[in-house]
């Protein structure tokens, strides 16, 4: 190896930023001749049912370092160049690798579109034959670092263009660096990409790409957007190109580069990235005859790991929060996480499996909250700031949970003052991080948020112009954040805080509507909005009253009190009843006037829509009604209906692991529907086999005794050895190991879990962790 070589001689072991998920099992698949990585399939979901497809994303376990092959999705014959970073969730790359020939005649293109074939793609690695081109690409990398190994056919002279579009790049001493301002709406704080770049075969000629030409005398370019281009001799037939990023500096981009890569070949790199996905995937073990249920598995463990990504870069990490350079003081530093969607499943799912990233995540968080100027707790906390997206608050749901599970490396009572200050100091109008105000006095006094009548103006400078009150969403959500901040007073010994708060946690009930049994929007005069019609009244995406959902589906949004819903319902029976109706709800509309008006709600069975996270733990609500095998059935079915192992395998926004942790816990064959309640319901396993690796040499088993394809309900359960009645289970009977053994059959067992004192908690009746 040639070039960059002599740049990393005296450079000692690799060593990662500190971000790397650590791990000691040696667990596989148990599928001979197969490790878990092997039976990820990036490719699921990357054609959208409707709206944004999953992308086949490159990366280590939560690395800042990301790359997506930059199309529009799978169906696309063209690629836009190689990517060098994506700079956030379902984001745009910053910079683009163009390799092409140099004849000395032809324009230079700053960014090609290529025709590409032999594609494959791991989680650790990307390879891809650009066909006219008649160039290969194999591509790995590491946490700040990627190595693209390119092998040019033609006999012509290899050329790699870098582009750059938004910021400065240099060619100097044959390496390029520089930087791209990231598009940043979010903050006032501009973000910075860092990029040193450098091959490590000897370049003939290096230049700013002008006017379709290599200027050879023109080193920096320092223009809104631009090219510079590196040839090579036409006897170098192989071209390896090696990259460090930052958000930090160039120079620091080059650290990252030396510390990760020093003295690592190609294959090297791709061996350790490799095992470190094995190390994370294989804290979870499936067994069974189910080959595309192994896949579907890990595909959606893959998923978790995609974010939030640390940013921490030898013990210092860039905040957009505040635009300050920070000591990360031995905790990395994590962002990138859209609290909405990954509070349900995706947190909770690491407090079993990452306790130390969990709270490393958690730490951020209050880091976060410090560093913006109202210390409120973030909400969509992105590379490029808090963008405050969605409605409510659910960082406080993380924190509970956490806290209720056992999780202490942080500091509670600290979090708890920046969750209640972003409750009740910042708007609760969705989308948008200003100060409260007039619809906040209202629902503060008055219990709900008021929604405007037909036809009337929009009065507050608070809401959003087209995402609207979300009258119904904002209060239910408020509503449950409330109840997870009496939670968490009185664990802190805040017994005033905390009888309030618990009081404030059933003003659900403000706006149910007690002749139609849905939650129904109110408005400043305390009248339910006439007429209605739950399925389509709110204009687009339903955001005049809710959110992206129907009221069919915010009918359930009270995760936290079930029992006191099924009361407001009129009983057990009446409950189960209107769960049925949901199922069986007509659309009421052809599907393309259904989904022209509410794009979000897609994978619909009725008017249930599986492909929305709001939806996620209305399968589990039979147990709480005295039949619990509906859902055992609901849960079966709707796994095979939707997800698959395949390009449509996804029924909607994935979310970066939000939908995934779905049926993750749903295919172990348990879910926590309350997030901040230390329980979990029982639904139907789809392994004969499964182990959790909980830390420190636990584990916890799922195990199901005569499981097939029809026996998909539960006739009988041991919790620990001992008999188990209940379609729940507490957390303390798996935090230490455990074992949960489910003897499966073919026909309901309608005994099982039905008695009322089988059902899982709510609010008050809370089993402690």
């Amino acid at each position: 190896m040639k070039g960059i070589i002599a740049y990393f001689f005296a450079v000692g072991t690799l060593l990662f930023c500190g971000c790397q998920i650590q791990n000691t099992s040696s667990n596989t698949a148990g599928v001979a001749g197969q490790e878990p990585v092997d039976l990820v399939n990036p490719y699921i979901g990357n054609i959208s049912h409707l709206l944004v497809p999953t992308f086949p994303t490159v990366h280590l376990p939560n690395s800042f370092l990301r790359v997506i092959p930059e199309r529009a999705d799978f169906t696309s014959d063209r690629v836009k160049g190689l990517p060098l970073i994506t700079t956030s969730h379902r984001g745009a790359s910053a910079f683009i690798l163009n390799p092409s020939y140099f004849s000395g005649t032809e324009a230079i293109e700053q960014v090609s579109h290529y025709s590409y074939d032999q594609e494959t793609i791991t989680p650790y690695s990307y390879d891809v034959l650009l066909d006219e081109k008649q160039i290969e690409v194999n591509f790995t990398l590491s946490h700040q670092s990627g190595i693209y190994h390119l092998t040019f056919e033609q006999a012509q002279k290899p050329m790699l263009v870098v582009h750059n579009k938004k910021g400065q790049l240099k060619i100097q001493d044959g390496a390029i660096s520089g930087y791209q301002v990231v598009d940043n709406e979010i903050t006032e704080n501009t973000t910075k990409v860092y990029l040193y770049l450098k091959a490590d075969n000897e370049l003939l000629r290096t230049g700013v790409v002008e006017s379709g030409k290599i200027n050879e005398e023109l080193k920096a370019l320092k223009s809104e957007k631009g090219s510079i281009a590196m040839v090579f001799d036409q006897s170098d037939k192989k071209v390896a190109v090696r990259y460090g990023v930052s958000l930090i500096s160039a120079e620091q981009a080059k650290k990252n580069l030396m510390r990760e890569q020093s003295g690592k070949s190609f294959e090297d790199l791709k061996s350790a990235a490799r095992n470190s996905w094995n190390q994370a995937l294989g804290k979870i073990e499936v067994s069974g005859p189910n080959h595309e249920d192994k896949v579907l598995f890990y595909t959606s463990v893959y998923r978790t790991y995609e974010r939030p990504v640390c940013i921490s870069e030898d013990g210092q990490y860039f905040s957009a929060f505040d635009g300050k350079i920070h000591d990360d003081q031995g905790k990395p530093f994590y962002t990138d996480d859209w609290i909405w969607d990954t509070y349900r499943a995706t947190h909770p799912l690491r407090v079993l499996t990452e306790k130390e990233l969990e709270t490393n995540i958690l730490h951020s968080f209050m880091r976060m909250a410090d560093q913006m100027p109202n210390q409120w707790m973030p909400t969509f906390p992105e590379v490029m700031g808090d963008s405050r997206r969605m409605n409510s608050n659910h960082g406080v749901a993380t924190v509970l949970d956490a806290a209720v599970k056992g999780l202490d490396g942080f500091d509670l009572r600290h979090a708890y003052d920046m969750c209640k200050k972003g409750i009740t100091e910042k708007t609760l109008a969705p989308w948008s991080g200003k100060p409260a105000g007039d619809l906040d006095a209202f629902f503060w006094e008055n219990g709900y948020f008021p929604a405007l009548r037909p036809g009337q103006q929009e009065y507050s400078d608070l809401v959003h112009p087209f995402e609207s009150r979300q009258p119904v969403a904002v209060t239910l959500g408020t509503v449950y954040d409330q109840w997870c901040l009496s939670e968490i007073a009185r664990i802190i010994g805040e017994e005033e805080d905390h009888q309030y708060f618990l009081n404030r946690s059933y003003d659900y009930r403000k706006i149910y509507n007690t002749q139609t049994g849905f939650f129904h929007p109110k408005d400043d005069q305390h009248q339910f909005i006439a007429p209605f019609d739950y399925r389509f009244s709110g204009g687009q995406g339903l955001r005049n009253y809710y959110g992206e959902n129907n009221g069919w589906v915010y009918r359930w949004d009270v995760p936290h009190n079930v029992a006191d819903l099924i009361s407001l319902m009129g009983g057990r029976e009446q409950f189960i009843q209107n769960l049925e109706a949901t199922f069986n709800e007509p659309l009421g509309r052809s599907k393309f006037d259904f989904y022209a008006q509410i794009p979000d709600h897609t994978g619909n069975v009725g008017q249930f829509s599986m492909a929305n996270e709001p939806s996620l733990h209305i399968p589990y609500l039979y147990n709480y009604a005295g039949q619990p095998w509906k859902t055992q059935k609901r849960v079966k079915t709707l796994i095979r209906q939707w997800f698959r192992n395949d390009l449509m395998g996804i029924p909607g926004d994935e979310d970066g692991g939000g939908m995934s942790a779905f049926i993750i816990f749903s295919q172990l064959g348990f879910y926590p529907v309350t997030p901040g309640m230390p329980v979990y319901n029982i639904g139907t396993p789809f392994f004969n086999e499964a182990t959790v690796q909980l830390g420190e040499g636990k584990t916890f088993t799922v195990k199901a005794n005569n499981l097939t394809e029809e026996n998909k309900y539960i006739q009988s359960a041991k919790l620990n050895g001992e008999t188990w009645n209940k379609p729940w289970f507490p957390h303390s009977a798996l935090e230490n190991g455990g074992l949960l053994e489910l003897e499966m059959g073919a026909r309901a067992n309608f005994e099982w879990g039905a008695r009322p004192e089988d059902a899982p908690p709510s609010a008050a009746k809370i089993i402690k962790g």
